[in-house]
């Protein structure tokens, strides 16, 4: 079983910054990409940022500049540091990752997701 925790999450007025925190746990080999998500109410849930086990990074072009993805795979832990933000980012934020369970056998697994509000 693996698990996916968020943490960061908060409310914040525009253009202050936010870092999340999404740990992985349980029983696995190793995980892949990571990445995040956010559902905004009303919207789809649109792709914010992924990064690979090696470092490549990926963004949604509307963080681009703004949000900076990382992970330490020693802590199997992936940040999202989000900086300039907007109250277009108010959003449910979810960590994704792709896990080697075992030889083989990988699945996509999500956290329970954390609430980012940018207001004033």
């Amino acid at each position: 079983q693996v698990q996916l925790v968020e943490s960061g999450g908060g409310l914040v007025q525009p253009g202050g910054s936010l870092r999340l925190s999404c740990a992985a746990s349980g029983t696995f080999f190793s995980i892949n990409a990571m990445g995040w998500y956010r559902q905004a109410p009303g919207k789809q849930r649109e792709l914010v940022a992924g990064i690979t086990s090696v470092g490549r990074t990926n963004y949604a072009d509307s963080v681009k500049g703004r949000f900076t993805i990382s992970r330490d795979n020693a802590k199997n832990t992936v940040y999202l540091q989000m900086n300039s933000l907007k109250p277009d980012d108010t959003a449910v934020y979810y960590c994704n990752a792709d896990v080697l369970v075992r030889t083989g056998i990988h699945g996509v697994y999500r956290g329970p997701g954390t609430q980012v509000t940018v207001s004033s």
